[in-house]
């Protein structure tokens, strides 16, 4: 009898405790759906895909991933070789979805009114059609916005036209604190972000845990910025039956083609386009120009021949061989960015072209390379049909799929 009641006592005990486990796990899983309804509406103000779109892995080119220019192209580099993503901060698709939803939150400035996409429009190659960019309260910015296309190829990684940014990391955080642009403190911006439903459930998709702070937001939309590479423009689509980006493109016009040769082997006697304009990204120089003293990619262009208004990268380095340098951006998409220049001052791209022409400034730091071999500058005096057929180049540029990419566009809408 003892025994029997060992062992009936015995299978009592464990169908209890398979009945707790049971409850427990029916509970657990009601407490998970719970959870997974309140994300599901907590992000029901955003419009976002169920799977997150494909921002870590592009399908880049070969142009953009091998150097294919003649014997390298004096200088020239691969696309990728040039990529300025830091080893701590790799694009992620939930990393830059995060990145997307801050670019674009309004709630993230003083007064609610401005966001990053506010100055940097995805239709305008993340640029701004304004010369002057207007801040929260209404105030001018102090130099022109620059667009973000192809960012992540900018060598150096320094980041501002004046390159104060020593990276996109340090970049992001900088306009949320400038007193025109977005008006908060760094802590300000950190408890507006925790203060709405939808970012915890996005932080914990991006950095694995619910935690808000300036670094992951700053990386974050480093991410972002960083994933809006454009490469599927008419160059890219004519390249792609080509091995060689000097020769004829079966798929350019006469004018397009005539453009390209302009730019990238103008015989004219000074430096092509290409020199400063470089890889198949088109952006600034991978490194300084060998023999030239210089410690930054930036160039003075010659757009005046005294700076003292605003001396550009001399400003962040102190360095008097930087007066009135400022950073290259890429010319993908550069045919809908207008206004041009750190100050906007060129309305369209036949006035930039006439800078080149006849317009270049003889500054003290003009780059070496917009010098005569006399010292004097340069003067590319090209015709009315160079001109002309330079922007048809330039506009085979554009990459429509890249400026109207769901991806890049507004989740709030």
């Amino acid at each position: 009898m003892a025994n029997q009641d060992y062992f009936r006592g015995k299978t009592l005990l464990t169908l209890l405790i398979l009945f707790l486990f049971a409850a427990q796990s029916c509970s657990d899983k009601d407490e998970s759906e719970d959870v997974q309804q309140d994300d599901t509406n907590a992000l029901a103000a955003l419009n976002l895909p169920e799977d997150p779109f494909n921002y870590s892995n592009p399908d880049y080119p070969t142009h953009f991933t091998v150097n294919q220019f003649p014997g390298g192209g004096g200088g020239q580099t691969a696309v990728i070789q040039n990529d300025n993503t830091p080893q701590d901060n790799p694009v992620t698709d939930d990393g830059a979805t995060l990145g997307r939803v801050l670019f674009y939150d309004v709630k993230l400035s003083a007064n609610s009114t401005i966001a990053c996409a506010s100055c940097h429009k995805q239709d305008l190659g993340f640029g701004d059609s304004e010369i002057l960019s207007t801040g929260f309260e209404g105030g001018k910015t102090g130099r022109h916005s620059m667009g973000l296309s192809n960012a992540r190829f900018y060598a150096s990684g320094k980041f501002f036209w004046d390159e104060r940014a020593a990276t996109l990391e340090d970049q992001v955080l900088m306009p949320f604190q400038d007193e025109v642009e977005m008006g908060l403190t760094l802590e300000e911006l950190v408890n507006i972000v925790s203060e709405q439903e939808y970012y915890p459930v996005l932080f914990e998709r991006a950095f694995g845990g619910r935690s808000i702070n300036s670094d992951r937001i700053s990386k974050a939309l480093a991410q972002f910025v960083r994933s809006m590479v454009s490469y599927q423009a008419k160059y890219d689509d004519a390249r792609s039956t080509e091995n060689d980006p000097i020769r004829p493109f079966a798929g350019f016009s006469p004018a397009e083609n005539r453009g390209k040769t302009l730019f990238m082997t103008n015989a004219k006697g000074v430096v092509p386009c290409a020199a400063c304009h470089q890889s198949e990204a088109f952006v600034g120089m991978a490194a300084p120009p060998p023999g030239m003293g210089n410690t930054t990619t930036a160039t003075n262009n010659g757009l005046d021949a005294e700076t003292s208004a605003d001396e550009g990268v001399f400003l962040t380095t102190a360095n008097g061989r930087d007066r009135g340098k400022f950073k290259t951006p890429s010319l993908r998409n550069i045919a809908v960015r207008a206004p041009f220049m750190h100050d906007g001052r060129f309305s369209n791209l036949e006035e930039v072209i006439d800078h080149y022409s006849t317009g270049i400034q003889d500054h003290a730091q003009l780059d070496p390379r917009l010098r005569t071999p006399g010292g004097q500058p340069a003067r590319y005096d090209f015709t009315e049909q160079e001109k002309a057929d330079l922007i048809a180049f330039l506009e085979t540029l554009t990459d429509q799929s890249f400026l109207t990419d769901e991806k890049f566009s507004n989740p709030f809408k």
